[in-house]
């Protein structure tokens, strides 16, 4: 018996030892990233960073509170690895055709880490209505001239639905004072957010008690914006080739009717779905149009989905 003990004691003290050395084992390299074991895994506490921020104003992280939300975040997007993997190969699909708007309305780069966290980089859809990339809802999306019905849903359109979020974010700012309070309100409301403040007697965001989803709201932002622009710190491994990359497209002016999208499409090379999947806006196989409004479709270049 004493034997027994003896040698599962040994056996227990090389696994620990096994333990203690992968933890020290350095990231994969592109030499050796498809090698890599699969179960060569750690879990580790982070450091948050002295200084983060969001468009360029601080987050007060000498506040103990603060810094405890922010860590929290931080742990929660670093180790769910699967959706962090999604977000870094859908933003180098995605934000190529975010940021170039954002940037022609004055609007900070960092707005594109909200609709990061607003929709994933997919076209999700909400319990109360909202819609797409930026998850307008449907008076919202009216409001600002965008067409919304059961043939057309142009919340779906990414370019012109990030048009409409920089103008509600132009007008927060405005309202609010600073791009912080212009972030939460985009999730409670310009009003919502006034009203608060002016309840609780403050000024800033980081001040405010609030629900739980727009009190997360801006720690969130922030935690997405500091992996996705530092994935090594945070434990990504990925090559460029692992990421998804955009088709290039040309447009197609229609102002008419179209009574068959499937028969449109193959007039281009392409199938109904492959049509869909770069105009999820729209919503039928067909298009009504009896304004003889004018749209435009996007169809992929050629050889792409040969």
């Amino acid at each position: 018996m004493k034997i027994v003990q003896k040698t599962l004691a040994l056996v227990g003290l090389l696994s620990l030892c096994a333990l203690f050395i992968n933890a020290f084992q350095e990231a994969p390299t592109d030499e050796n990233f498809e090698t890599k074991l699969i179960n060569d895994y750690n879990v580790y506490a982070l450091q948050v960073p002295e200084k983060l921020d969001f468009a360029g104003e601080p987050m007060p992280l000498d506040n103990p509170d603060i810094l405890e939300r922010m860590d929290r975040e931080l742990l929660v997007n670093t180790y769910w690895q699967s959706n962090g993997l999604l977000m870094f190969k859908r933003s180098k699909k995605y934000f190529p055709i975010i940021e170039p708007i954002l940037a022609k309305h004055g609007v900070p780069d960092d707005f594109k880490y909200l609709a990061v966290i607003e929709s994933g980089l997919t076209n999700a859809v909400s319990p109360a209505g909202a819609r797409g990339f930026w998850q307008i809802m449907p008076a919202t999306g009216r409001e600002n001239g965008l067409e919304v019905n059961n043939n057309v849903d142009e919340r779906y359109n990414l370019e012109m639905a990030t048009e409409v979020a920089c103008r509600y974010l132009l007008r927060a700012k405005e309202q609010l004072g600073s791009w912080t309070l212009a972030a939460a309100a985009y999730n409670a409301g310009n009003a919502g957010v006034s009203r608060r403040l002016k309840e609780q007697n403050v000024s800033e965001y980081y001040d405010l008690l609030l629900g739980e989803e727009t009190g997360r709201y801006m720690f969130r932002i922030v935690a997405l914006k500091e992996i996705l622009s530092n994935p090594d710190t945070y434990g990504f491994n990925f090559r460029d080739k692992d990421l998804y990359t955009p088709v290039p497209t040309y447009k197609v002016e229609v102002d008419t009717a179209v009574t068959d999208f499937t028969k449109f499409a193959e007039n281009y090379g392409i199938n109904y779905k492959i049509l869909k999947l770069h105009n999820p806006w729209l919503r039928e196989p067909h298009l009504n149009n009896r304004s003889r409004k004018q749209y435009y479709i996007d169809i992929p270049e050629e050889g792409y989905y040969n």
